[in-house]
């Protein structure tokens, strides 16, 4: 059974940069055909696909935030982080880690994160 634990701040102020890290357990993030994304949702908003960073190491962004996000990973670790620059409060969201299998979609989240952006 794959398990996604997501972990960061809960309230990150305005202009500095969000660090979630996300926990893989039961799969190694480097198996085959697998990606590992990183999904929010803003309050009374749907959800958004941020990028994910593919078995190979890969990264992928989605083009409107692709100027201030990075993932990245430590294999040894078994663990994926998101680093989001220069927030604002509009980047308060539930953040999201979550596996994709390639062409099967989104099979497995974590539970999610609340990050407030505030001062």
């Amino acid at each position: 059974q794959v398990q996604l634990q997501e972990s960061g701040p809960g309230l990150v102020k305005p202009l500095r940069t969000l660090s979630l890290t996300c926990f893989v357990s039961g799969e190694s993030i480097t198996t085959n055909y697998h990606y590992w994304s990183w999904i929010r949702q803003p309050p009374g908003k749907g959800l958004e696909w941020m990028g994910h960073i593919v078995y190979s190491g890969s990264t992928y962004y989605s083009p409107s935030l692709k100027s201030q996000t990075s993932i990245s990973r430590d294999t040894s670790k078994n663990q994926f982080t998101l680093q989001l620059g220069t927030v604002t409060p509009e980047d308060t969201a539930v953040y999201y880690c979550a596996r994709r299998r390639l062409g099967y979609g989104i099979d497995y989240w974590g539970k999610g994160t609340l990050v407030t952006v505030s001062s």
